[in-house]
């Protein structure tokens, strides 16, 4: 069996690589005993040749061992990911459906442009796009808390430009995550945990077995669940209180009326009667399976996954005067939860979700060929509710409301097939020429459908309307792909490989994108290594199609679809790939023994970026344009007649930008005898995005910026320019200690109440510890405690307009403590919690 070609998928680079901060640590110790050099894992992201190392790699690989992960605190690989990988950040909170369904950015660009493999496989995206603005908009891409930590062997993290290699999406790198192929045996956990003072209570428990099958095959299965409970990290809402709690009246808010300064005060949990700013509550499920059998010469393999999840999050308190109705000059407020008629209510937003993909595979060699014949299948469906709610006119005028409201569900769903074929030539050289070709088909399908009919009542359900027929539909595309690269070394420590890859696509034609890396080795200890590439990125089909409208207690917007005869209306057209260049240079330094120093420099220009626009009012704004209300009418929308701003957001071809960076890391064992053993390693990820060109708004909106100062913010400033993480792992008989600390630049972002004036709100640089206490009671058991976040650093709240007296937020809304949630370190404070790892 030769995993490695047959694991790996359209790649390119055959060259050598970093140690990656990461892979020391879980290298090092071995290094140490053994006195073997770091970076010895087989990879099989980024190279399509057998026996290629992580040492060898032409660009920087991060290696993630299965023990290494181990000692991160929080059950979910997007926390495992941020906490070991300088370049990795992710998302700390997200509006409505986007807080049930978190993601991630590599290098600073767009969740998009990383893409996630299986065992070297495309792992299909979520159908839950992130609509709303912020660093994470138009997330779309695979959903890493679908994958159990324990189910994984290694993570490789390919740090480097990969569309030429995999195809669309990986601009910034790829995320390739290798499953347990043990052929006995297994191992488990279960953990407890809770945020020091913000809630979020957490139990999590995973067991893993595998077994041989027959003589020539295993196969491995991993079973995990967690339930998370809500945080709860602001509360004090501006419409019923001030800033310090104290309930508004007429005298400090001329607005309230007696009648709400009568009501307030009834409010569950007054004065925190907001809940909106925290995580979701959460109930997962993941099931994974990775098996194979040689049946000599030709070996079968398949691998797969199934989730489950029930989620939900809080949404902007309803106070008791938002849903009334007055018959015969008597006036009721409504309350679902029935026990008073003044209380208000918290709606929430509510998914059901399942998740499955299943992949199955012919491998072998034949006439000196290796060949990988592979189908993948994958599908995610969410169906969305509202709960503890109102639809406020269907209550005027009937005097009924249901509380619970059938949004409607997203589904996306992607089969791809794949023919990878490699072969060795001689050719004189100072090794074989490694020849790769291959071919690729793919069919992704992204539907929506419509609500139920208390949903789409005029303005729907408090919170989250449901969708309606004109928002629903379903929506495909087909794509073809073939690809060819070489990689060859003309003289000993001189590796070349270049590579070209062909794709058509049903929707927006074809594109034909290429790389080139060399690296030469001047010795042991000195290494010089780059890349060029080209690459794009094709639109999700959720960024053309996705229609939905998103509100608060005072405003209500209209998600526009990109490719829709709405669009057309005010003049935007279809979106066309993202077009990407990336440069990189490097060096790899063995100044001492056991001394492993990389220095990555890195450059990524991307045109036509897909973005979502700022705010495009129709009314209430500092500009206001009938062309806009008229294209959702158009749509079918209809909104809350009682709000007081109205608009639309659409993803467009929006700008141009530049984002340059630089990687270091820096990894070294020692050995104490007696006293014990450690692994340092410090690495660090300087980057930085700059928008070069911006596109122009159509006619009928005149001369106003498509992206305002916060949509420009998302983009250049809201993620921090520096991350820098130093860590040891200690370890002497029985005991060992894991203690990580990082630090994160600085982050701004801007906002507005009205699309007008933009005030800066910032996050100051921010040193976060992690510590972790291990004692291994026999050879099959192990105690933990630990704390992520050891010192409960939290980020400041959003400010208040300076010189206003009426508690008006900067961004508007209504929670007066609401944390920034482009924090790049979380919203909840410190993590505490307790593990117990067995293995047999």
């Amino acid at each position: 069996m030769k995993t490695v070609t047959s694991i790996s998928r359209g790649a390119l680079a055959v060259a050598l690589a970093s140690l990656s901060t990461v892979a020391a640590h879980a290298q090092a110790v071995e290094v140490a005993a053994q006195a073997s050099a770091p970076g010895d894992d087989i990879i099989v992201t980024g190279t399509r040749a057998t026996g290629i190392t992580a040492a060898e790699s032409a660009a920087p690989i991060k290696v993630l061992d299965a023990d290494l992960m181990s000692h991160v605190g929080q059950p979910n690989l997007n926390q495992v990911l941020t906490q070991l990988v300088p370049s990795f950040t992710a998302q700390a909170f997200g509006g409505d459906t986007a807080n049930l369904t978190l993601s991630a950015r590599l290098r600073g660009l767009s969740p998009n442009h990383a893409l996630v493999l299986i065992n070297g496989k495309r792992r299909h995206g979520t159908s839950n796009l992130a609509v709303l603005g912020g660093p994470y908009q138009g997330a779309a891409t695979a959903d890493l808390d679908l994958i159990s930590p324990s189910s994984i062997k290694r993570i490789e993290v390919l740090e480097d430009g990969a569309a030429a290699q995999y195809g669309s999406d990986a601009i910034a790198g790829v995320i390739n995550i290798i499953l347990k192929d043990d052929k006995e045996g297994g191992d488990g956990y279960v953990t407890a945990g809770e945020n020091y003072d913000t809630g979020g209570r957490t139990y999590a428990g995973t067991l893993h077995l595998a077994t041989r099958l027959g003589d020539a095959g295993f196969i491995n299965v991993t079973g995990f669940y967690r339930y998370h409970d809500f945080t709860q990290v602001g509360g004090l809402d501006r419409r019923v209180t001030d800033i310090n709690g104290n309930l508004l009246t007429s005298t400090s808010s001329p607005s309230i009326t007696a009648v709400q300064q009568s009501l307030y005060p009834g409010m569950a949990g007054f004065p925190y009667v907001n809940k909106i700013s925290g995580d979701a509550q959460s109930r997962l499920t993941n099931l994974q399976y990775n098996s194979a059998y040689d049946f000599g010469g030709v070996e079968a393999y398949s691998f797969g996954t199934y989730s489950r999840r029930v989620a939900s999050a809080y949404e902007n308190v309803r106070v008791p005067t938002r849903v009334s109705r007055t018959v015969g000059g008597v006036t009721t407020y409504f309350d679902p939860d029935g026990d008073s008629p003044v209380n208000g209510f918290s709606p929430r937003e509510k998914i059901r979700e399942e998740d499955m993909a299943f992949t199955g595979g012919l491998r072998g060699d034949v006439s000196g060929f290796h060949y990988d014949l592979s189908t993948t299948f994958g599908q995610d469906k969410n169906e969305i509710y509202t709960i503890d709610s109102a639809n406020a006119s269907l209550y005027a005028d009937t005097g009924f409301t249901p509380t619970t409201f059938y949004n409607g569900f997203f589904k996306s769903s992607e089969f791809t097939a794949n023919a990878d074929f490699t072969h060795e030539v001689e050719a004189g050289m100072a090794a074989p020429i490694n020849l790769a070709f291959g071919g690729e088909y793919r069919k992704n399908v992204y539907e929506i459908a419509s609500g139920d009919a208390a949903s789409i009542y005029k303005e729907g359900g408090q919170s989250y309307p449901g969708f309606r027929p004109s928002d629903a539909g379903v929506n495909g595309r087909e794509s073809q792909a073939a690809y060819v690269d070489v990689a060859l070394m003309p003289i000993e420590g001189l590796k070349v490989d270049v590579a070209g890859r062909y794709e058509h696509y049903s929707d927006f034609g074809s594109k034909f994108i290429y790389k080139g890396t060399t690296r030469y080795d001047f010795s042991d200890a000195f290494a010089l290594r780059g890349t060029f590439s080209t690459g794009f990125r094709a639109p999700t089909l959720a960024e053309s199609f996705y229609s939905a409208t998103n509100v608060s207690p005072t405003a209500a917007f209209v998600q526009l679809p990109a490719n829709s005869a709405a669009a057309k209306l005010i003049g935007f057209d279809n979106l066309k790939p993202e077009k990407s260049t990336n440069y990189s240079l490097g060096t790899v330094i063995r100044p001492v023994p056991r001394l492993t120093i990389t220095i990555d420099a890195y450059q990524v220009k991307i045109e036509d970026r897909i973005l979502g626009t700022g705010s495009i009012f129709g009314q209430g704004g500092a500009s206001n344009f009938p062309i806009v209300t008229a294209a959702i009418l158009a749509n079918g929308n209809v909104l809350d007649p009682t709000v007081s701003q109205t608009g639309i957001n659409i993803f467009t071809n929006g700008a141009d930008t530049r984002t340059r960076g630089i990687d270091l890391v820096a990894s070294y064992a020692s050995d104490f005898g007696d006293y014990g053993k450690a692994t340092w390693t410090l690495s660090g990820n300087y980057n930085k995005t700059k928008i070069t060109k911006l596109a122009t708004a159509p006619a009928a909106l005149g001369n106003i910026s498509l992206f305002d100062a916060g949509a420009r913010a998302n983009i250049e400033t809201a993620s921090p320019r520096v991350k820098v993480i130093g860590s040891t792992f200690y370890s002497i008989d029985k005991f060992s200690m894991t203690l990580r600390g990082t630090v994160y630049g600085k982050s701004s972002s801007k906002y507005s109440p009205d699309g007008g004036t933009f005030y800066t709100q910032k996050i100051g640089t921010a040193f976060i510890g992690d510590v972790e206490l291990n004692f291994k009671a026999t050879d099959d058991l192990e105690l933990s405690i630990g704390a992520n976040n050891v010192f409960n650093k939290r980020p400041p709240t959003l400010g208040l307009v300076p010189g206003t007296t009426n508690n008006t937020l900067v961004g508007g809304g209504n929670q007066l403590d609401a944390p920034l949630t482009f924090s790049p370190y979380g919203i909840n404070g410190g993590y505490y919690y307790a593990r117990m790892n067995v293995s047999f």
